[in-house]
């Protein structure tokens, strides 16, 4: 006869091993889900343009943000978190990428909205290379699972331009 310690031990690894086979069904099934997110920015407002005392422009701005994310969402989701990024480039960089504005969106029901608000978030360029400049503002999405990897993908909304002038 075995000893209670032994069937314990037992009926642990068999249940522990049961979880880990269901967690990485969970993981594997999220990738037969393709998501067909829809989303979409309007600049309403420049509320403000200036050049700062030390010589960088600052921008605010006032935003309609219309995203249906509800695609996202899977029965193995537990968040997404989301941002707006202005994406420009400069002589010295490429690529620059400003978060103007992010939230968390905690279940399928909240994933689906329209929003009217102000950049949470400094739009600031080390420099004076706003003026004029052409920019993108890319939406992201982090899709943060309860089980398995993260996944992440954006997407680009072209055709912004800043005005040539201070305001």
């Amino acid at each position: 006869m075995h000893s209670f310690g032994y069937r314990a031990n037992a009926v642990l690894t068999f249940a522990v091993t049961i979880l880990a086979l269901m967690c990485a069904i969970a993981s594997v099934s999220d990738n037969l889900n393709s998501p067909s997110p829809s989303s979409e920015i309007q600049i309403l407002n420049i509320n403000w343009f200036q050049k700062q005392p030390h010589g960088n422009d600052e921008v605010s701005l006032t935003m309609n943000i219309t995203a249906d994310l509800q695609s996202l969402f899977t029965w193995n989701t537990k968040q997404v978190f989301l941002f707006v990024a202005a994406e420009y480039a400069t002589p010295k960089n490429a690529l620059n990428q400003v978060s103007l504005w992010d939230a968390i969106i905690p279940a399928k029901e909240y994933a689906k909205f329209n929003l009217h608000t102000s950049n949470k978030y400094r739009f600031i360029d080390q420099g004076h290379n706003l003026r004029g400049k052409e920019f993108n503002l890319t939406l992201h999405w982090h899709v943060m699972p309860k089980t398995g990897k993260m996944f992440a993908d954006k997407i680009v909304m072209s055709g912004y331009r800043l005005p040539e002038e201070y305001r």
